[in-house]
């Protein structure tokens, strides 16, 4: 049973654009394609910009570490694309529900797919489920979805890195 469609894959999808951007609005529409989105957008001469302002606000709420900063932000952007929950069985892959109005801009619908999708993955998983990765210099967004909660790095290249820092640091 799958009860949060908007959780871990829209903050993941998220976390993807942010962290490796992609060159053109062909390049955002194949990544939400490959993290599992099925709609498609009329394409808009300021999809690409627009959609890297959303990314570049949604980061806002990465490097906040406070939940109540947290908090704020995500509704701030909740409440920027707001719109009455809606069931909806598109393209026949059965009911589910949407947060976001019909037939929006690409940049639009990710904004509230992304600002939705990870307010419910941080509420279902905790506030501290988001952040950047542990290794310096890497900078990328790791969004934490172990059983544990302690994910610090973005990939295993980075936490060997980290291992090996501090392996060298005590010797």
């Amino acid at each position: 049973m799958h009860l949060n469609p908007y959780g871990e894959y829209a903050v993941l999808l998220a976390a993807s654009l942010a962290n490796d951007w992609p060159v053109d609005r062909a390049g955002i529409e194949e990544r939400t394609i490959e993290m599992g989105m099925t709609m498609r957008f009329a394409a808009a001469s300021d999809d690409h910009v627009d959609t890297r302002r959303v990314i570049d606000e949604w980061l806002r709420v990465v490097d906040a570490t406070d939940p109540d900063e947290r908090a704020l932000l995500l509704n701030a952007q909740m409440a920027a694309v707001a719109a009455y929950p809606r069931l909806t069985d598109h393209d026949g892959e059965g009911w589910h529900l949407h947060y976001r109005d019909n037939y929006e801009t690409l940049p639009r619908v990710l904004a509230a797919v992304i600002s939705v999708g990870t307010s419910l993955h941080l509420v279902t998983r905790g506030m501290n489920r988001l952040g950047r990765c542990g290794a310096e210099p890497c900078a990328n967004v790791v969004v934490d979805v172990t059983r544990n909660g302690r994910q610090r790095y973005c990939s295993v290249r980075c936490a060997n890195r980290a291992a090996v820092r501090r392996h060298r640091a005590r010797g």
